[in-house]
C-alpha cells in the first residue's frame, strides 16, 4: 500500500491501535459496514468472500459508520456482537467512523480521492432507488450508502471502487479480487 494509505491510523474494533500496514503484501476490499441497512446481508456474502480467498491472500476489512439513515446505531461492542452472532463475521472489523463529509475519515478520504467514482451493477439503479425513498444521494466523490467497497491491491494502490448494490458475488467484483490475488 501507498505509504500515505499506511500511515493512517486505526482503530480495531476491540479499541486497539492499527494501520493497513498489518496488511502489507495483500489484496485487502474495504467495505463501510452498517448493521440495520437493507444491504446487512452482504455481511454474509463478505464472510464467504474471506473464507474462500484468505488463504490466497484476500483480507476483507469492514468499517461500520452510521452516516446514512442511523443505521449503524450501536457502540463497537454491540456491533462486534451482531456480526459474530448473525453472520459468524471472521474477517477484521474496525471501531466505527465516518465516511462522508467533513468529518470523514482519512481512511475513506484517501479512497475516494484514489478511485472518485464507483462500478455498478446496473448504471443509476442504486442512486436511483435512493431518490425514490425520498433521500439525496451524496455527490461524487462521496460513497453513496453503506456497503460500498474499495479494491486495495497487494502493492497498495486502490484499484478499484463497487457500488453498494454490488453484492459480493458479482461476478465483476470477484473477477477484480481473482485479478488482483493473481498478481
Amino acid at each position: 500500500m501507498t505509504a500515505s494509505l499506511y500511515d493512517i491510523t486505526l482503530k480495531r474494533i476491540d479499541g486497539s491501535d492499527t494501520s493497513l500496514r498489518e496488511f502489507s503484501g495483500k489484496t485487502v476490499l474495504v467495505v463501510n459496514v452498517a448493521s440495520k441497512c437493507g444491504l446487512t446481508k452482504q455481511y454474509e456474502g463478505l464472510e464467504k468472500l474471506y473464507a474462500d480467498y484468505s488463504a490466497k491472500g484476500l483480507v476483507v476489512a469492514g468499517f461500520p459508520a452510521n452516516d446514512f439513515a442511523g443505521q449503524e446505531p450501536g457502540t463497537n461492542e454491540e456491533i462486534q456482537e451482531f456480526c459474530k452472532t448473525t453472520f459468524g463475521v471472521k474477517f477484521p472489523m474496525f471501531a466505527k467512523v465516518t465516511v462522508t463529509g467533513a468529518e470523514k475519515h482519512p481512511l475513506f478520504d484517501a479512497l475516494t480521492a484514489a478511485q472518485p467514482k464507483a462500478k455498478t451493477p446496473n448504471t443509476g439503479s442504486f442512486r436511483d432507488k435512493l431518490k425514490g425513498h425520498g433521500l439525496t444521494p451524496n455527490p461524487e466523490p462521496e460513497l453513496l450508502w453503506n456497503f460500498e467497497k474499495f479494491l486495495i491491491s497487494r502493492e497498495g494502490e486502490v484499484v478499484a471502487r463497487f457500488s453498494p448494490d454490488t453484492t459480493p458475488d458479482d461476478p465483476a467484483l470477484v473477477a477484480a479480487i481473482k485479478e488482483e490475488l493473481s498478481k
